[in-house]
């Protein structure tokens, strides 16, 4: 029996709970859980705000920890490797998507707190190319957190071909954007943060932002129309879109990694005359989780973490609700 911690109906606390997993599949190995990040994306599962979620639901999708069994085909991974596990927990492997490589947009990709149990326990099952190695000089009490959140700002870079002299802006310096900004420091970009107030201003700068723009700050939103190449939102709520693209310079791209629920309220114009795009992506496939690990570690990237035991989840979750986490809550198992 693998020993969790559960929601059992919509928008309740977590409570120990107890499930039989079945027996390890051929391609599957099963994780000893060490560490557990706490996305916002659990939050959202267990309140259902996407209306997919079933209950029980052990959430968790940012888990750090060993092999503790690997299935009978598994090859790639052995008893005792240090390992990932992310948003995805198993491909088809056959579609296009995974025969290019791009896993993380397999249309039938297994989600691991979709349908099935995550990290918020002592043991998990995956899938083995779903699980990535994590490199020696990586901490597992801090790495959780980079296989959901790390690699949703830095997969934009791969994906778009992100350029050292190019101007980004990041909008929400939060569990997201706090490592948006140590990426594109290190990529060699001019970076920009957008804060709420001049309070956070000394924090953007800190994590890797060169100047910050106060988003309440009118005047200077204006006055910025034109500069940046490319917006990164890892907020979740509505705003207003228009004036942020009007300071995107021609060609520039507003992107999403953020789960905005609202509809994007945009003019057309403002896209077709300066030759603007709009776009998203979600998490990144094993390979750039991988990529992204050694990039972390070759420039000393590393998530700002609160950890709590697991036991103290339900503490960690409505400390993140409150916006009282600077900036990942990591659980230990």
């Amino acid at each position: 029996m693998i020993k969790a911690y559960a929601a059992m109906a919509e928008k309740q606390v977590l409570q120990s709970f107890e499930y039989d997993p079945g027996e390890l599949g051929d391609f599957q190995t099963e994780i000893e859980v060490a560490y557990c990040g706490i996305c916002h994306s659990d939050i959202s599962m267990i309140d259902n705000e996407w209306g997919m979620s079933t209950y029980p639901l052990v959430p968790g999708h940012e888990v750090a920890g060993t092999v503790a069994k690997v299935g009978r085909n598994v090859t790639s991974l052995k008893i005792g490797d240090r390992v990932g596990l992310g948003w995805h927990s198993g491909y088809c492997n056959h579609c296009a998507a995974c025969n290019t490589g791009d896993h993380n947009l397999c249309a039938s990709a297994e989600q691991t707190i979709v349908g099935r149990h995550g990290g918020f326990a002592n043991k998990v099952y995956a899938d083995a190319n779903s699980v990535v190695k994590i490199p020696d000089a990586m901490d597992l009490e801090i790495v959780g957190p980079m296989f959901c959140g790390g690699v949703t700002v830095f997969n934009p870079l791969l994906q778009f071909d992100v350029r050292p002299t190019d101007k980004v802006a990041v909008i929400g310096i939060g569990g997201l954007g706090h490592l948006a900004l140590q990426f594109l420091n290190a990529w060699g970009c001019e970076v920009t943060a957008f804060t709420t107030s001049d309070a956070k201003r000394k924090e953007a700068l800190d994590l890797g932002a060169h100047q910050t723009l106060n988003s309440h700050d009118l005047a200077a939103l204006e006055a910025a129309a034109g500069r940046f190449d490319l917006i990164i939102s890892t907020v979740n709520v509505k705003l207003d879109w228009h004036l942020y693209l009007s300071t995107l310079a021609a060609k520039g791209r507003l992107h999403f990694v953020g789960a905005t629920l609202e509809p994007l309220d945009l003019n057309v114009f403002d896209l077709i005359m300066q030759q603007r795009s709009v776009s998203g992506s979600p998490v990144g496939d094993p390979s750039t989780i991988a990529k992204m690990l050694d990039f972390a570690i070759l420039h000393d990237i590393k998530p700002v973490v609160e950890v709590f035991d697991m036991a103290d989840a339900n503490t960690a979750i409505a400390r993140l609700k409150a916006g009282d986490i600077r900036y990942r809550a990591v659980l230990r198992a």
